[in-house]
């Protein structure tokens, strides 16, 4: 089983270039296979999560092309089969963006049920009231999901909580309904856009993606285009707020600053200094972080996916900290492991109260999801000493050649399988 070790203490200098969105990837790959003919997209993260959905991809029938490492080529003309089920979809959470897809296209779709990363309950009951209202049948039996109708039409569909999957699962049916859709308390993050555009690029008649209202007007069919995925947010978050635990200085390319500005106002408030440029951005960690209160709320909110990472840095600031979880009951896992590595955090219900303490210790540790996997990594490169992460599989889902980015900026972090392994990053480090 693969894990990292990693010795604290080094404060990240350089450059990091930041790669495609895990999280419109995974919508854009499956909108690809609605089209009869090539799409081309480029700039995709080459990430366990996107290699699993093409996979699937090409076992129900389409044809699927890797150009390179971070291009594809999708043909959706030779599909040939409406179910969709194996070991691997079952575990990650976009498996349901092909049933908007499939039933889209043909009408019906078969699609087991999403896993992905357990940091509480996520409910898929407002995807199955928005096909129910484009004129499906839906039904959830022996652990699939399947939608078949004879024509979807457009309707006029609100959400009863804003929902990212749901807003993108409802676009992807929509597009090729008769009439027109409109779809109130949309979701507004940065991905949900870019799934409209690349949709748009392919024919499809969306208005209004990155507002709490999306009108769509159905087409008969969707076209073959060529499209670049939006940078990672998250990702490019991730990095800053390591830049700003080490005291670092860390200049990070291929970002949308804009797609960053709630992370920057916290960095701010903790006395980092960013600098913004078209096209990247450049993190000044402060000597003393200082601590400030933080909410997730959905985009241009805090997003829940920086939550752990930003409670690491604040265990590492002056004075109190409140942060509080509004999207996922279940964020809080890591707090366990960052207390076994000296943080001071008190629960209290969804909210960590976070006392301020000098440093950590390194200790052994384990992910229990994808973003609290990276948050742990950004508390081993601020510790006194050696951490190991084990369960290093859940950061592998979301984050492209994390360990050598970080190498690259001066971490001493390697990926290790055996205890031998760990005793020669030891030798090595000190030699």
């Amino acid at each position: 089983m693969e894990r990292y070790i990693i010795r604290g203490g080094k404060s990240l200098q350089g450059e990091v270039e930041i790669g495609g969105a895990k999280n419109a990837a995974l919508p854009i790959l499956a909108a690809a296979i609605m089209a009869d003919e090539t799409v081309l997209l480029e700039n995709l993260p080459n990430v366990s999560d996107v290699n699993v959905l093409l996979q699937v991809i090409t076992e129900i029938g389409a044809t699927v092309e890797r150009i390179d490492e971070h291009t594809v080529k999708i043909n959706g003309s030779t599909i040939s089969d409406l179910t969709v089920d194996n070991d691997q979809i079952r575990k990650i959470r976009a498996s349901y963006y092909l049933l908007g897809a499939l039933v889209g296209k043909y009408n019906e779709a078969h699609v087991a049920l999403p896993g992905g990363c357990d940091i509480g309950s996520r409910a898929i009951d407002q995807h199955i009231k928005g096909l129910k209202a484009l004129g499906t049948n839906v039904k959830i039996e022996h652990g699939m999901l399947s939608a078949k109708t004879a024509h979807l039409r457009g309707n006029h569909i609100y959400l009863d909580v804003v929902s990212v999957g749901a807003t993108i699962n409802i676009m992807l049916a929509a597009v090729n309904a008769n009439g027109n859709t409109i779809l109130e308390n949309a979701a507004k993050e940065p991905h949900i856009v870019d799934v409209a555009n690349m949709l748009n690029s392919m024919g499809a008649n969306i208005r209004g993606a990155g507002t709490d209202v999306i009108r769509i007007k159905g087409v008969p069919k969707l076209h073959g285009t060529e499209y670049s995925i939006i940078p990672d947010q998250i990702e490019a978050g991730t990095f800053m707020m390591a830049a700003a635990v080490t005291h670092g200085d860390v200049l990070i390319h291929n970002v949308i600053p804009k797609h960053l500005e709630a992370i920057t106002a916290k960095l701010n408030e903790m006395d980092c200094r960013v600098i913004e440029y078209d096209d990247a951005v450049r993190v000044i960690g402060a000597e003393h972080l200082r601590s400030t209160h933080v909410k997730t709320l959905p985009y241009p909110g805090f997003p829940t996916d920086m939550q752990p990472q930003i409670s690491v840095a604040l265990a590492l600031a002056n004075g109190t900290s409140i942060v509080t979880e509004s999207i996922f009951e279940s964020r809080f896992r890591y707090i366990d492991e960052i207390v076994r590595m000296g943080a001071n955090v008190r629960m209290l219900d969804n909210t960590a109260v976070i006392t301020g303490v000098p440093a950590f210790t390194g200790a052994e540790v384990a992910a229990p999801d994808l973003r609290a996997g990276a948050a742990l990594v950004i508390a081993g490169l601020a510790a006194q000493g050696y951490t190991v992460i084990d369960d290093i599989v859940y950061i592998q889902r979301g984050y492209e050649e994390f360990d050598k980015k970080l190498q690259q900026l001066g971490a001493e972090i390697s990926k290790v399988e055996t205890d031998r392994d760990i005793e020669k990053f030891k030798l090595k480090v000190v030699s």
